[in-house]
């Protein structure tokens, strides 16, 4: 390790327990090599030891933040910009499956289940564990379908989904099946979108700043019904359906009757039955070709209610020239699923400043970055 002559030799001893240095492939590193790509991409690990890995999130100076479906949030600085992280730091524990991260203005803002808080100047504080700000405690605390993805959106809002409590129900609230945006401060809780059974993920248009989200279907109806569901918001107050009506074309069999079809946006793409879609990106970088730019990422974590898995892999949904409408769905990263045992679940996507793509694996504890070499 360069830094290693360095230090002094009192801080040696902890710091070898928590940076992740290059070390020799072992018997972990060959699953990589089951990862296929399309030609001229190549994957390797950002950061391994990352217990639970789940939202991703970067700060001004290129430190990454991981969320949990733990209690801790974890801190990847990679200082020497080789493509690797540095170390792994603990920033906070003790939390409520902080699933959420998100930066601005040097804060780093965690979602919890039931609450948003807020660790400030966190770049300079990363090994003090904080104590953190409470932004807001109103979030239902239910655990189903209660991980909270997070995002700052092109308006300066914070948007912050709460999931059904259930597979299928009319929720006892309104807030549940929502996705909600506050400001920074915690004031202002609004309602965007109503309908949304439970998103993992969502992100802005580069193009006209529309809100796309990935939304899980209901289980229970066959391996093939229904599809998980990519959808565009045009405008604030939409209803996609849930739980009258899934993947656009699905009548729910016990809620969905006297309900009109037309009356729910429908999907802007179906994704496959039960792949569990989760924090997609659009690729805003320079690195990957031009086909690939302000194109739509999907990690889909894999099913569970389906006789044979389906999902565990980053799909890719291309759009028009306008990037208002979807063109196709295909298959961009492979290999976590090996028959029916996988040995990594693609979780959230981050674009970094060089243009490589990161990706989280709740599985195999992991952090990866994929890299166009050409």
């Amino acid at each position: 390790m360069k830094l290693r002559h360095l230090l002094p030799l009192a801080v040696l001893a902890p710091l070898a327990l928590a940076f992740t240095t290059a070390p020799a492939p072992t018997a972990a590193d060959t699953n990589l090599t089951k990862i296929k790509l399309p030609k001229g991409f190549v994957i390797s690990y950002f950061a391994q030891g990352v217990k639970s890995a789940r939202e991703l999130a970067v700060g001004p100076d290129g430190t990454v933040y991981v969320g949990t479906k733990d209690d801790k949030v974890y801190a990847l600085p990679d200082r020497n910009k080789d493509g690797r992280a540095d170390e792994v730091v603990t920033v906070a524990t003790g939390l409520n499956s902080p699933n959420g991260v998100a930066v601005r203005n040097g804060a780093l803002y965690v979602g919890e289940i039931h609450r948003i808080v807020r660790y400030d100047n966190i770049a300079a504080r990363l090994r003090q564990k904080p104590k953190p700000v409470v932004v807001y405690d109103k979030l239902p605390n239910k655990e189903w379908h209660g991980f909270k993805y997070i995002s700052f959106g092109p308006d300066g809002k914070l948007y912050v989904p709460v999931g059904a409590p259930c597979n299928v129900c009319e929720p006892e609230e309104p807030i549940y099946a929502t996705i909600n945006r506050l400001n920074a401060d915690g004031t202002g809780l609004e309602t965007v979108a109503y309908g949304v059974r439970n998103t993992v993920g969502f992100d802005w248009s580069p193009q006209d700043k529309a809100l796309w989200f990935t939304d899980n279907g209901r289980d229970q109806l066959g391996d093939n019904l229904p599809a998980d569901e990519l959808n565009r918001a045009t405008s604030p107050g939409q209803h996609f359906g849930f739980p009258y009506f899934f993947a656009g074309d699905v009548r729910d069999p016990q809620f969905g009757t006297g309900k009109n079809q037309g009356t729910y946006v429908a999907p802007a793409q179906k994704l496959g039955p039960h792949v569990a879609a989760l924090g997609m990106k659009f690729y805003t970088g320079k690195q990957f070709p031009a086909q690939y730019r302000n194109q739509i990422f999907i990690p889909e974590h894999g099913s569970w209610n389906r006789s044979k898995k389906l999902g565990y892999r980053i799909s890719l949904v291309r759009l028009d020239a306008t990037g208002k409408k979807a063109l196709g769905y295909e298959t961009f990263a492979e290999g976590w699923l090996q028959g029916q045992q996988s040995w990594g679940r693609p979780v959230c996507l981050l674009v970094l400043a060089d243009g490589s793509l990161l990706v989280s694996d709740d599985q195999n504890d992991a952090v990866y970055r994929i890299s166009y070499k050409g």
